[in-house]
């Protein structure tokens, strides 16, 4: 912990240091609202009498629509960018929020889900690049404090679910606008700092990207990327597993209300925010492979464990496996931008919407599974996924390579 506030004591001389807070908040918020969707399932489920297929569809369309279009925004802003794309996103979660809160079709709620989903496809890779951007030299630091505050968000919109919806009904949804309207008002410096960005270093970004240095070759290159991939379908396919029916797995093996599976289930948000924390400034120390390696393939002993425990064992193996499980995305986003120094919107785009796309493949599958099998058969199968981990011995070491990243 103390390395961390030495850390955040060097982060908070850079002149850019207010615009990271403001994108972690900003993350946060955005995470926070997207959790309300998840968290509301069980809720919608009665509500709609909806099965579990239905549900993993409605995962499905969100998270599809969420990753598809992050790459291409990645990619378009990358080439042109825009000063005022944050808030636009932001527009978009509004729209979906407040159609979720008051729809009473599937339909209704795919639309609405899908408006989210554009508005996480805006804001992720768009508030990673600034984010790389801002950190400049700290960038390994900076994307664990981006993170960390998507995490966060995300671990109080549960917690804030079973406090404010749960007990009145899903029309209380229609309260969590109180964040957006906070999140346009945090946007406000990034959209300032970003157009001063633009506007005096656009030469020497140009100049910047013209000499970035590629590490590997394009071959190498390709095939980093593919197991880079084969790593993401192993945490995600975990990740949506109790991201999604956490919540029915704790209701249908212990019994405990809805109420209740909320406050597990922001335990389990709460360690990936941690681990967050931890995964970028230990890779910056130690290196990125290291810390994908030991995450991914040291979340299998709490994962196969889980299945077999009661309900205390289970909250506290699930928080170790979250916490390992989490601490992997900001080495592999880190490792991916310094693949691609000169693609950091669209490589961002890409491995957010590919980690959101898998989620969403799992989760409708694992829904699926769900009604044939049983929710406890969907734990037990999704335990072997974090074995995949073994893959990252095949990533090359970018530490022995000089790797210059504009700005």
């Amino acid at each position: 912990m103390s390395g961390f506030f030495h850390k955040l004591r060097g982060l908070a001389k850079m002149p850019a240091f207010h615009v990271l807070l403001a994108l972690s908040a900003a993350h946060g918020l955005n995470d926070l609202l997207q959790s309300v969707i998840n968290a509301v399932y069980p809720m919608l489920k009665a509500d709609l009498s909806l099965s579990f297929r239905d549900i993993g569809i409605i995962t499905l369309v969100y998270q599809i629509s969420s990753s598809i279009f992050q790459p291409v925004v990645g990619y378009a802003f990358d080439r042109r960018p825009f000063v005022f794309s944050l808030p636009v996103g932001m527009c978009c979660t509004s729209v979906g929020m407040l159609l979720f809160a008051f729809c009473n079709s599937l339909v209704g709620i795919l639309i609405a889900v899908f408006m989210v989903g554009i508005g996480s496809a805006t804001l992720h890779p768009e508030a990673s690049r600034i984010t790389s951007l801002a950190g400049r030299q700290r960038r390994g630091f900076a994307q664990s404090v981006f993170q960390v505050g998507g995490n966060f968000g995300g671990s109080i919109g549960p917690l804030l679910v079973a406090l404010i919806v749960a007990p009145f009904g899903r029309p209380y949804v229609s309260l969590f606008l109180v964040f957006a309207f906070l999140a346009f008002w945090v946007m406000r410096p990034i959209c300032r700092w970003y157009r001063g960005y633009l506007e005096g270093l656009e030469r020497d970004i140009e100049r910047r990207e013209a000499h970035a240095h590629l590490p590997l070759s394009p071959a190498r290159t390709i095939f980093t990327i593919g197991v880079i991939m084969v790593l993401i379908i192993s945490k995600y396919i975990y990740m949506a597993s109790l991201s999604s029916y956490y919540t029915f797995y704790l209701i249908d093996r212990f019994g405990v209300s809805v109420s209740t599976s909320q406050i597990f289930l922001f335990i389990f948000v709460v360690s990936t925010a941690a681990g967050t924390l931890v995964g970028g400034p230990v890779g910056d120390r130690y290196g990125r492979k290291t810390v994908i390696w030991i995450s991914i393939l040291g979340t299998a002993p709490f994962s196969l464990l889980m299945p077999h425990v009661g309900l205390a064992a289970t909250a506290v193996l699930s928080f170790c496996a979250g916490f390992m499980l989490s601490s992997a995305f900001p080495a592999i986003l880190l490792y991916a931008q310094e693949l691609l120094p000169t693609k950091l919107g669209m490589i961002s785009g890409l491995f957010f919407g590919f980690a959101f796309g898998i989620g969403g493949i799992a989760s409708a599958i694992l829904g699926n599974f769900a009604d044939t099998y049983g929710i406890e058969t969907v734990y037990r199968f999704c335990a072997y996924s974090p074995l995949l981990g073994i893959v990252a011995a095949l990533l090359p070491d970018l530490r022995k390579q000089h790797v210059t990243l504009p700005g």
